[in-house]
């Protein structure tokens, strides 16, 4: 078989799971599929899909697992009377966790003979099967490689590392950062709000507006890795003055002041730490600290 129809099994037909099923199908790729609840299969059935009436019958099915399921203890329930079947075969986990719980789950595998890929889903999922979306892989390169052609039906397959905990902590990093990133939109969305300006209006400027964000990031991450952060753009003092007026003038309209209050304190730390005349960047000497106290 052409290594672009590659067989696929696809172990928990939830929203994710589903959408992955369907993703492969539409690529031509033979997919059986599985799911506790069997009623769950059957859109999927009429697409093409294969039902496999057991895990044990799902994992015979194909050389690739991909495994989505609710979380690590629900993947184990259905995959450990089953590992006299996974030797030879290729385990792929997009199941969310920890790093430390897909450390687990590698050595669980190669201990039984398989190979594994750690995955991490950035979309949500009517977004599978979009080449724009992200899919982010940590594990062996080689077995990445080998099936990076039928990964790509998902979306685009990022391979970060050999390191098979390294997807699930990008996935918690980047899911911050979004949260963080929506929350401050937001929160603009309604100080502007406050004025009668509606978030049609203000959402295109706000999205030029992270373009040039994007910018500072780029131009910080080399000051993290070097440890240095040469205030020549704009310093941590002159942020602390500037988000004065924020607060303000989002106190004056009834806005809700507990992110910007936070982010005042956060710079304030790194202020008293010795970074006042230091670039935004330096603000992750603080961040690191709290993480080593802990």
């Amino acid at each position: 078989m052409n290594a672009d129809h590659q067989a696929v099994t696809v172990i928990g037909l939830g929203s994710m799971g589903s959408a992955l099923a369907s993703a492969l199908l539409d690529r031509g790729h033979p997919t059986t599929v599985w799911n506790r609840s069997a009623d769950k299969a059957r859109p999927l059935t009429d697409l093409g899909a294969r039902p496999a009436a057991t895990p044990q019958e799902a994992v015979a099915a194909s050389p690739l697992i991909l495994a989505c399921v609710l979380d690590y203890e629900a993947l184990h329930t259905i995959l450990d009377p089953v590992t006299g079947s996974l030797a030879g075969k290729v385990l792929v986990n997009l199941t969310s966790g920890s790093p430390e719980q897909a450390h687990e789950m590698a050595a669980w595998a190669r201990s039984h003979g398989a190979d594994y890929l750690d995955g991490a889903i950035m979309t949500t999922p009517p977004g599978v099967g979009s080449p724009e979306m992200m899919f982010l892989y940590s594990g062996a390169r080689a077995v990445f490689e080998a099936h990076r052609p039928t990964l790509a039906a998902l979306g685009d397959p990022l391979y970060l590392s050999d390191d098979p905990g390294l997807a699930s902590l990008y996935d918690a990093a980047l899911l911050g950062l979004m949260w963080s990133t929506m929350t401050g939109w937001l929160h603009g969305t309604a100080l502007v709000g406050a004025d009668k300006t509606r978030a049609t209006d203000f959402t295109p400027i706000a999205i030029r507006w992270l373009t040039a964000v994007a910018g500072f990031l780029t131009a910080y991450a080399p000051q993290v890795d070097a440890g240095r952060y040469p205030g020549d753009d704009a310093t941590i003092d002159v942020q602390i003055a500037a988000i004065e007026h924020l607060l303000h003038a989002a106190a004056s309209r009834g806005v809700d002041n507990a992110l910007p209050e936070l982010l005042k304190s956060t710079m304030e730390r790194a202020k008293a730490a010795g970074h006042g005349s230091d670039s935004f960047a330096g603000v992750i000497e603080v961040l690191r600290k709290s993480a080593d106290d802990q």
